[in-house]
């Protein structure tokens, strides 16, 4: 089965002093972009950075728990937070990491030694993981509450 997804964006004005809005095709979202706040201080505009950073995080919830269930387990309540990071030099913007953090509380069926191998595994296997994973480095840090 394939299946996909789009966003699109209208932009107005140069690169410094115009904006944008990036709007889901699905109707979930409309948020506004500029480049001064991609790189600067956000004041409650998005990036492409981000947005990378919701994808991510958003995909491996899928798959972690998809994957613990598989294994016997289960999960009371998992809080995932990435952090996408880049560097902006002489070439351009170049999108270096995305770094996952799992704080998972209520794991049954699996002590915290085999979740965090779960963890990790389900990492292993996530689309979006795998699609950064060849231009960017990806890591995960677990806790277990």
């Amino acid at each position: 089965m394939e299946f996909s997804r789009h966003c699109t964006i209208n932009w107005t004005g140069s690169v410094m002093e115009g904006s944008g809005i990036v709007a889901s095709g699905s109707g979930a979202f409309s948020v506004p972009v500029t480049f001064p706040r991609r790189i600067g201080e956000p004041e409650g505009m998005t990036s492409p950075e981000e947005l990378m950073a919701a994808a991510h995080a958003a995909c491996f919830a899928m798959a972690l728990n998809g994957a613990v269930g598989r294994k016997g387990g289960a999960i009371a309540k998992t809080q995932i937070t990435c952090k996408v990071m880049a560097a902006k030099g002489e070439a351009g913007i170049k999108i270096t990491t995305s770094a996952l953090s799992l704080v998972a509380e209520g794991v049954t069926g699996l002590d915290a030694a085999a979740f965090t191998a779960v963890a990790h595994e389900a990492e292993s296997k996530c689309p979006v993981s795998n699609a950064y994973r060849g231009s960017m480095t990806v890591t995960l840090d677990v806790v277990v509450k």
